[in-house]
Order: structure tokens, then sequence, then C-alpha cells
């Protein structure tokens, strides 16, 4: 019997098969960082220290992330996509093995900067990859493809990092990305084409000093606060951070190939997906380091039973991916923004009521929910970005994109740590009680509310050459891409 689904084109095999190779980085990226927020209480006892100075080894991997990124679309373009992607494969794994081997919270410090360096070129030039080879009508498809192996890593990391870190040693969760680094060189030598510009690329080392110094003092500014006993050098890396982006910005305006194009805000769809996607992952940033802590300190659960509980979170995000398009085609990008974006909310806000009395089935829904809901809101990010970028810019503005995607998931991590260490000096506990951990959710919570209004500037009919959504436009966007 003949099926009646369509034939599969050469160029539709194409696409699927450099957005699945190109996915194996990320899936590296996001399993890595699943497992290792499973671990941190184990290896915070290991190293003798605080749990909640644990978070510097989440918000180390992704200030270099934010420092190195700017780089990534000048080194693609001067050196190939595939080479710099292939090199970059190798030194996250490199990293990953140092991180194995780190007898101290410094060194363990010092190695996850290692491996944020290969993220930083891995994941930015793998997207670079991906929009150079699919036309914008089949974008939605494409970054669906691209982002299912990536969110299967959130499903297995949290079980799999609480079986290791319960029954083995945390040391032995770095060893994972091993064999997937070499699968994914591998296949990516032979099948990833070498796309660079054909122009010459002029690296612009002043504003990368600029951005880097700003970055950096930020995030771990940041980090640091959230630490009593170290307020002043805090308040002193901020205050550096703060005029380092402020001499970045002057900068940019009067440099045409600046290393962050600050052109690029002048598009509205990129400028609404970049400030509002923001401000959501400040919220989901927080949760792989709230969630897993809140179950084995707050519940007194082991690694691997919490582990068990929140791999929902990513499952719902696996569930999501085969209803994202029609969805987007149904309603659009700016009405699934504005409600999509309430309705994860909800669900963060709700991670606030758990406590050790909850049946099981109800958190899984809550958690399945939240993960469906947050990974349709990305998505949906994600795309609308690129929707009115010329291919010329593509590169720039994933490098610009990507930056602010990671300090912002950087920036939640040290807000859940400011709430909890917060809430736990009010009420004088030692370490943080469940009450302290319900705080932290709603204060993150908070920071996606303020997304809505500035999707809702959207027009009604932005990135329909992307969704296939056909609507009367209300409005007209102003804003040119120049």
């Amino acid at each position: 019997m003949r099926s009646s689904s369509p034939p599969v084109s050469s160029d539709q095999r194409r696409i699927r098969t450099i957005a699945l190779i190109v996915a194996t980085a990320l899936f590296m990226e996001q399993l890595d960082a699943t497992v290792l927020s499973t671990a941190l209480p184990s290896m915070a006892r290991s190293f003798g220290v605080h749990p909640l100075q644990m978070s510097i080894a989440l918000t180390s991997y992704l200030l270099s992330l934010a420092v190195f990124i700017p780089a990534s679309a000048v080194v693609a373009d001067r050196f190939g996509t595939r080479r710099v992607f292939n090199g970059a494969i190798i030194l996250f794994t490199l990293g990953s093995i140092l991180c194995s081997q780190a007898t101290s919270l410094p060194l363990l410090v010092a190695a996850r900067i290692i491996q944020g360096l290969g993220g930083a070129m891995m994941v930015p030039v793998g997207r670079i990859i991906l929009l150079r080879s699919v036309p914008k009508s089949g974008l939605v498809s494409a970054m669906a493809w691209f982002l299912v192996p990536a969110l299967i890593g959130p499903v297995l990391g949290p079980p799999l990092g609480g079986f290791i870190t319960t029954y083995l040693s945390w040391r032995w969760i770095f060893f994972i990305n091993i064999p997937i680094g070499i699968l994914g060189g591998v296949l990516s030598t032979l099948l990833i084409p070498d796309i660079r510009e054909s122009g010459p690329t002029r690296f612009d080392f002043p504003g990368f000093l600029l951005s880097g110094v700003a970055l950096a003092c930020l995030t771990f500014g940041f980090t640091l606060i959230t630490r009593g006993s170290q307020a002043v050098p805090a308040l002193l890396l901020l205050a550096v951070g703060a005029a380092g982006a402020v001499a970045y910005v002057v900068y940019a305006h009067r440099r045409p190939n600046a290393i962050l194009d600050l052109r690029l805000m002048r598009v509205q769809t990129f400028r609404v997906s970049t400030i509002a996607g923001s401000l959501s992952r400040i919220t989901w940033g927080a949760v792989p380091f709230l969630l897993p802590m809140m179950m084995q300190l707050g519940f007194g659960m082991s690694a691997a039973a919490s582990g068990a509980i929140t791999f929902m979170s990513a499952a719902g995000a696996v569930l999501m991916k085969a209803l994202a398009g029609p969805i987007l085609k149904r309603f659009g990008f700016r009405r699934v923004l504005i409600w999509n974006q309430l309705l994860a909310t909800v669900c963060i806000a709700a991670c606030a009521t758990f406590g050790p009395g909850w049946p099981l089935p109800a958190m899984f829904v809550v958690l399945l929910a939240g993960g469906f809901f947050q990974s349709l809101q990305f998505t949906a990010y994600n795309t609308i970005a690129y929707a009115e970028l010329r291919p010329d810019r593509m590169s720039a503005a994933t490098s610009f994109y990507t930056v602010f995607q990671q300090l912002m998931l950087s920036m939640g991590i040290c807000v859940a740590a400011g709430a909890l260490a917060v809430s736990s000096a009010l009420a004088g506990h030692a370490s943080p009680h469940l009450v302290d951990f319900r705080w932290a959710f709603l204060v993150v919570s908070l920071a996606s509310l303020l997304c809505g209004p500035l999707c809702a500037k959207l027009p009604d009919n932005a990135g329909a050459e992307m969704s296939g959504h056909r609507r009367k436009p209300t409005t007209t966007p102003a804003e040119e891409n120049s």
C-alpha cells in the first residue's frame, strides 16, 4: 500500500542532516549543563564549600560563553565554519576532561572557562551554518529539527546525573561528553559544508576587549553580590562592568564593523526578540539551578530521586516540537509570544508551591506543561529574531543574539542565588530551607511578566514568511534593516 505522505526532497533531507549534526553540539552542551546541575550539592560536599557557592560553576561557563561568543562570527568567516566547528568540539571535550580531574572549586571554574571557550564557538557557529543553509520559509522546521536533539539532553541529564552522582561519582558526569564529541567531530568533517564570507574580515580587537571586560565584570559582579561577605569587590566589579558597557556603546556607534553591531537593534523583530527573550531567560536560567537543589536540600531527596522528577520539564519541551509549526501558523508569532509567555510564567511560579507532600503526578504535570510552553516560547524567539534580517547580517546577528542569551541565563542563576541568600539571611537559616526556595521561584518569575507588553508591540503579521500565518496587518513596521 502506497503511503499518502509527501516524498521528502533531497533539499529537505540535506537540511535535516545539517540541522541534526549541528544539534549534536547543542545536545552535548545541554546534557552537560543539566547533569552538572543535579550534581551540585554532591560536588559542594566534595570540595568542602557551601552549596550556594557552586553557582559559580554554572556562571563561570556562561561567562566564558558571553566573552568569547562575539568573536565567533568573524572567526568562522575567516577560517571556515567546518574547521571552527570541529575545533570547538575538540576544545569543549578537552575542557570536560579537565573538569573531571578538578580537586577544588577554583580548578573546576578554570576548566569550565575552557569548556565555555569551546562552547562559544561551537553553538553559534552551528547556528550560522543552519541560517546560511536554509531559506526563511523553512527556518521554523529547521529550528525544530535543530532543537529536538538538544532538548533530549535535558531529558536525559537529570536522571542520568542523579544516577551517576548517587551510585558512582560526580566526576564521571564529564566523561559523557567524550564519545558525543568524537561522533559530532566525525559527522561534521564528513557532512557539514565549509561556509565562509568571500570578502575580507577584519577582527575588531578593541571592541572585543571592551565587550569582554564589560561582560566579564558584570557576570562575576552579580555572582559575587549573592555572597554577603564579598559585597565590596562585587560592587567594584559591577561599576567597572557598567563603565565598560557604556564605553563600548560609545565606541560601537563610531565603528561600522563593531564586534557587537548595535545597529541590529533598529530592526523591530530582532529588538523585541532580544529584549523580551533576555527577560524570559532570566526566569528559565534559574530553573536548572533551583529545582534540583530544592528537591535535595528542601525535600531531602537523593540526587537520583530529584533527577527522576526534574527531567519532566525537558520531556514537555520535546513534546512541543511537533506542534510548534502548526501553532505558529495558526496564531502567528505575536499572539503566541504574548499569551504563551504568561502560561510559561504561571508554571514556573507554581513550582514555589511544591512541597514534600505534593503527589508526584501533580509535580509531573506542572513541570511537563512548563517545559512545553517554555520550548514553544524560545522556538518563537529564536526564529522571529531573524525575520527581517538580510542574509549578509546573519553572522553578526547570531553573535549579538547569543551573547545576550547566555548573559541572561547567567543572570538568572545569579538572581536565584541572590534571592536564596537574602531569604536565608533574613530567616536566620545557615543553609537554604524550603521556604527560601519558594521565595526564589517567585522572584525569578517576575522578570517574565515584563515580556508581554514588549511582544505586544509587534505587528500581527510579524514573521509571516516563516510561520505561514496570514492575517491582515493592523500596523506597518517602521523599522529599516540598516
